[in-house]
């Protein structure tokens, strides 16, 4: 698709995975076809940018030669089911949910009617992991519980659950429920919640055969996880996690992280939700290792730096709804960050990097000018507005304020 600076293509990864071999292809045709420039998303996903006029043909053949896409392209833009980046060997879970993402992402390939579910219409399926993010808009989640996966739409009240899927039964529970979407929403509703502002959940769930909701809540999460070094649940190995400043990763970056996966774990890849990289089974005598060579990477490995408390859309230069330049004046916020403080910074209120209200928000009215907003989950949007107009001296002079004072 075309953008301001030149053409993007995003690669949806099945569970956010990627081989060492597939990430050096990636690698390869962003530096030969493209500017060399790559971009994780916030759904574990990555695109390419700037690829010349004469290379997306030639781009898309060296992905798709790769191992990257789907056997059927009509099935491209549906394949959206995010999972724990430590699925499979975070400690915390209750069960390992790979086997049931499989099968979820095959039916939402090979049933030809679900590839007209819009673009933007998300799966997510947890498995009680520690690292996961909970604060989701996905249209239909499932969580495991004791006694099974309960059931989750976007839309109902602070997205609890609304029902339990009969055991063995999630995956047609979840087909008849992505039918019954189709036949109830009108073109204007591509989206849960949209749906569910016309339409009962009561109607929408009726005949599925579930079961009252468990009372047994879910374990907390803990996104710090997403960076550093920590140990798996299988004995002797870590995962060690890293992040790119603001998402962004030179493709010379990425091969290189391909060949440390390569050579201190197990060939894989884990893109996360949060913009960055997970390096799965290192055994835990070269997870030091590990983190310093990402380190000279200049990859983040710790949750409290300035850039990991830091989200940034693509800005002005490369998307033409950009007011700002979000990501070089985020660079420049990074520098006088308050401890503690997380910041979001928008180009404009599509709100692209972020799906969710951040502790703060700053969205750009103009160069260099941001409205600032506070989280407030009674309200549309990013919150609430505190102030406006400001310039980033304004912005950082305003986040350094004590709670009362602000």
């Amino acid at each position: 698709m075309p953008a301001r600076d030149g053409g993007l293509c995003r690669v949806k990864l099945p569970g956010g995975r990627l081989t060492a071999g597939q990430a050096r292809a990636i690698a390869a045709a962003s530096e030969r076809w493209a500017n060399g420039v790559l971009e994780l998303t916030n759904r574990a996903n990555l695109q390419l940018r700037g690829i010349r006029p004469d290379g997306a043909v030639a781009l898309v053949a060296e992905l798709q030669g790769a191992g990257l896409g789907p056997a059927d392209p009509a099935a491209d833009d549906v394949r959206n089911l995010l999972l724990s980046p430590a699925a499979g060997r975070d400690p915390q879970q209750l069960c390992d949910v790979r086997p049931l993402a499989a099968e979820l992402l095959a039916l939402l390939e090979g049933d030809r009617r679900l590839h007209g579910l819009s673009p933007k219409f998300a799966l997510q399926l947890d498995g009680g992991e520690a690292l996961a993010r909970l604060d989701h808009p996905h249209d239909v989640w499932l969580s495991a519980r004791a006694e099974g996966y309960v059931l989750g739409l976007a839309g109902t009240p602070q997205d609890v659950p609304v029902a339990l899927i009969p055991e063995g039964r999630e995956v047609a529970t979840v087909a008849r429920l992505l039918h019954r979407f189709l036949d109830l929403a009108s073109p204007e509703q591509g989206r849960m919640r949209q749906l569910l502002a016309q339409h009962p959940a009561e109607g929408l769930l009726a005949g599925l055969d579930l079961l009252p909701v468990p009372a047994s809540p879910r374990a907390p999460a803990e996104i710090a996880l997403r960076l550093g070094s920590h140990p798996q649940r299988q004995a002797g190995f870590h995962w060690v996690g890293a992040q790119p400043a603001l998402g962004r990763l030179p493709a010379a970056s990425l091969a290189a992280v391909a060949d440390l996966a390569e050579r201190l774990g197990k060939d894989e890849l884990h893109l996360t939700p949060w913009q960055g990289l997970l390096l799965p089974d290192v055994p835990a005598d070269k997870a030091l290792e590990l983190l310093t060579a990402l380190a000279n990477l200049a990859l983040t490995t710790d949750p409290a730096a300035p850039l990991a408390r830091l989200v940034a859309c693509t800005g002005s230069a490369g998307c033409a709804k950009g007011q700002a330049d979000t990501k070089g004046d985020a660079l420049r916020l990074a520098e006088r960050l308050p401890a503690d403080v997380e910041v979001h910074l928008s180009g404009c209120p599509r709100s692209c990097a972020l799906a969710g209200q951040a502790p703060h928000t700053l969205l750009a009215v103009a160069p260099g000018r941001y409205d600032l907003f506070v989280r407030d989950a009674t309200l549309p949007g990013p919150g609430r507005r505190r102030a406006t107009q400001l310039s980033l001296d304004e912005a950082a002079a305003w986040l350094a304020r004590s709670p009362s004072d602000a």
